[in-house]
């Protein structure tokens, strides 16, 4: 085997995985409002949008096993409760979105098309490809990824250069946070659990069978991966900042239908009429090889609960189609807003589990993940609540929490946690 060709294969197939709708969408319309801000958006942007994930892809290199890995040193019914619930919210949001998208965006201006047939489609596509997932990372490696790429350069590279670089001023005060919060809200962490356990068993199905060759390859394809989305997402928050004085926004709009229209009015004004179709592609891609990680994600998990069963991974690849086509009817708000508290407790789980996971052993015994993991659950508890019960009520406790207000009041607890347990109460393995 080619292992610099295996390593791009992979790279280019991780990229993919990672780079849904939301990923395209979001980074145009933050520069739009960071204006002559962009760099420093973009900075706090690539710290949770791209540094994070691309740890996770790390640490599946260390652990080589499943996401059920990530956490089995705070407990095993913990490390289960907690895939159940992220491969759970997987399939019911993220995964039926991405066929929302691709409707509302490219599907539906062009053929005007019912929802249903749409999702019922493109989740038929979806089981096609997760049914035959030891082909995965080769197609969408070799052809799929490479054509997202291309017309993200097109647009990227046109744009740049025949944009006035005329810049609305910044609409943020504090522009390194407004960025990282963006990229937090992508929730890229969970996906880097997910997809970074589909390309382990992809690996091993291609035949890569030691330790050291497949802990080599994840990390160069990682790398790979993670330059490819640093300079990408930096081209689009630009192209959203030097385009700010030529397209208009109404600020009465949805932050999604903000979003569209001007990753639409960017694509048109870099590549003309033809821009739509271009972004039509592009959306549908980078949709399709989304729900295609999540799906296969999920249907390995609960195959290895299983005793390795592939009937199980046949009927959960299944099942989850079809909730995707269920669910692709509905409301997307509704769930969405249902769904949020939920993930205000399990994402910043998920990046304690990453680091802690990515550490050296000595850093990182038993007793350091039980202790910090569950103090990170609990300062993300008033998140949760914040989104449940009127937020006066919670204001005197969110007041005492540093960094509550940007739903990061976690953070500086565990970081105290994790010193506490290393410096002040060594431990040992």
């Amino acid at each position: 085997m080619n292992n610099t060709k295996e390593a791009f294969i992979t790279g280019f197939a991780l990229f993919s995985l990672f780079f849904g709708a939301g990923n395209l969408l979001l980074p145009p319309l933050l520069g739009y409002h960071a204006g002559s801000d962009w760099l420093w958006v973009t900075l706090g942007f690539m710290i949770t949008a791209v540094l994070i994930p691309i740890l996770g892809i790390l640490a599946h290199a260390k652990l080589q096993g499943t996401m059920y890995d990530f956490g089995k040193k705070v407990s095993p019914i913990f490390s289960v409760v907690y895939c159940v619930i992220v491969y759970i919210i997987s399939i019911a949001i993220p995964s039926p979105r991405t066929a929302s998208a691709t409707h509302e965006m490219a599907i539906y201006l062009v053929f005007g098309t019912s929802p249903l047939l749409t999702s019922s489609i493109y989740f038929g596509l979806v089981l096609v490809f997760v049914l035959n997932r030891s082909k995965i990372l080769n197609f969408i490696g070799k052809f799929l990824t490479p054509l997202i790429v291309f017309i993200l350069v097109l647009v990227i590279g046109i744009g740049l250069f025949s944009s006035d670089m005329l810049m609305n001023q910044s609409g943020f005060t504090n522009p390194l946070v407004n960025g990282l919060l963006e990229g937090y809200q992508t929730f890229d962490a969970i996906g880097a659990v997910v997809v970074g356990a589909v390309v382990i068993i992809s690996l091993n199905l291609k035949g890569y069978t030691t330790f050291e060759d497949k802990n080599k390859l994840l990390k160069n394809a990682g790398l790979i991966a993670g330059l490819g989305l640093f300079i990408i997402y930096a081209g689009l928050i630009a192209l959203g900042a030097f385009f700010g004085a030529e397209i208009f926004i109404d600020g009465t709009l949805s932050n999604d239908m903000q979003r569209a229209t001007l990753l639409r009015g960017i694509s048109i004004a870099t590549l003309g009429n033809i821009g739509n179709a271009f972004l039509a592609v592009l959306i549908s891609l980078s949709c399709f090889t989304t729900a295609v990680g999540i799906i296969a994600g999920t249907a390995d998990y609960f195959k290895g609960l299983f005793k390795d069963s592939s009937k199980v991974y046949i009927i959960t690849a299944i099942l989850s189609c079809v909730v995707g086509i269920i669910v692709g009817q509905l409301d997307f708000h509704y769930i969405i807003v249902i769904a949020l508290p939920i993930l205000m407790l399990i994402y910043p789980i998920t990046i304690v589990l990453i680091v802690l996971n990515i550490l050296p052993e000595k850093y990182a015994s038993t007793k350091v993940f039980k202790a910090v993991i569950c103090i990170t659950f609990l300062f993300s508890i008033p998140d949760f609540f914040k989104f449940i019960v009127p937020l006066e009520s919670l204001k005197g406790i969110l007041n005492l929490i540093p960094l509550s207000q940007f739903s990061l009041g976690w953070v500086l607890p565990a970081l105290v946690t994790f010193v506490f347990m290393n410096v002040i109460i060594p431990t040992k393995h």
